[in-house]
């Protein structure tokens, strides 16, 4: 007869996984596997002995976090899964993954008994960042071809069919002929890489959000890195001044940095030559700011109030005739408010445009 208790404690204690229950009042670890030496280096017998020196191993930065949601768990009012870095001496932070059970017992005795597992996610969380480094990059990198490609485009455009004016009276009809077509091609070049660059941008807002704890300084600098390594292309400045850091939000940081992107995109495009770009980030009373500020042509106060419509009609091309479908702002606005935050802008003609955003701290 098969006791299926004894088979699951067997298969349980096999797992990699660490299982624990943990007795609040007295602060016990009652019951630990034996995958506690082989993630924490602590046999189990030892789990309660050591777990002063395990809580001293965590991440500076996590320890607050991590220290709130604890307290949220014991009264029940948190079932999330919680990611954390562990200090090693001589090797890279471990990454672990706690899971915590929303299911608590009370002993006749008033004790609490709690439970969860605890799994090393180290390699999932290192792929994970080159994957988001990588797109990263990939978004930054379009940005900055799309102007560096667009820009001679549309100035080959410009000079075309300026040659065209010039050429029509001699009546040369394949001369004309060929610069027309060459109008042409540059326009719908032009228009060829900015939609491939919309497109990416605007299949973000059709996503469900996948949120996670990122130090957005660390994140949103790494964007920035891009641009400012294109500086000389693009003959703008950019300029990353974060008040603090880290700064910790929930955030689906692949949406995010497209929202940053686009917002960057649109202050390459309306501010001229040598012009500077600035964005910085600063923690508030629960809530973080991120701004994106130029020195631009700024828009005009009939165009702001209708600016994050869809199709707004506030659209209009960029100083090099770069193309908008009028879409960007009213997605930004959605991913924003996705996030449970807000965005606004400040503006005025010839004096630049200023956007805000504003997101739930983490450390409020």
């Amino acid at each position: 007869m098969i006791n299926p208790s004894a088979f699951l404690q067997t298969m349980v204690e096999e797992m990699p996984h660490f299982f624990f229950i943990y007795q609040v009042n007295t602060k016990q670890v009652v019951y630990a596997t034996p995958a506690c030496e082989q993630l924490l280096g602590v046999a189990p017998a030892q789990a309660t002995e050591q777990l002063p020196e395990l809580l001293s191993r965590l991440h500076p930065d996590d320890q607050p976090y991590l220290a709130r949601c604890w307290n949220l768990w014991v009264r029940g009012h948190l079932h999330d899964e919680l990611e954390f870095r562990v200090r090693r001496t001589e090797a890279p932070n471990q990454w672990m993954s706690l899971v915590l059970s929303p299911h608590q017992q009370r002993l006749a005795d008033g004790e609490v008994l709690i439970g969860g597992f605890l799994r090393d996610v180290t390699t999932e969380r290192d792929n994970l960042e080159n994957a988001n480094r990588f797109n990263a990059k990939k978004n930054a990198t379009l940005e900055i071809l799309s102007h560096d490609l667009a820009g001679p485009l549309a100035l080959v455009q410009q000079i075309s069919a300026a040659m065209q004016a010039q050429v029509l009276p001699l009546g040369n009809a394949k001369l004309t002929e060929a610069l027309g077509i060459m109008q042409t091609i540059c326009h719908d070049s032009v228009n060829l890489i900015r939609d491939f660059v919309d497109n990416e941008f605007m299949t973000s807002a059709n996503v469900e959000l996948k949120l996670d704890r990122v130090d957005l300084v660390w994140r949103v600098n790494l964007t920035m890195e891009e641009y400012q390594r294109a500086a000389a292309q693009l003959n703008k400045q950019f300029l990353f001044l974060p008040a603090s850091a880290p700064i910790y939000v929930n955030l689906d940081e692949n949406k995010f940095l497209q929202v940053l992107n686009n917002l960057l995109s649109n202050s390459i495009k309306f501010t001229h030559e040598g012009g500077r770009i600035i964005v910085r980030i600063e923690q508030q009373r629960g809530q973080v700011l991120l701004t994106v500020q130029d020195d631009g042509i700024g828009i005009a106060p009939e165009l702001q109030p209708g600016l994050f419509e869809r199709f707004t009609k506030a659209r209009r091309p960029g100083l090099r005739g770069e193309k908008t479908t009028g879409l960007g702002m009213s997605i930004i606005k959605t991913i924003v408010e996705l996030h449970r935050g807000q965005i606004w802008l400040e503006s005025a003609e010839n004096q630049g445009t200023t956007f805000y955003i504003t997101l739930p701290s983490l450390d409020s």
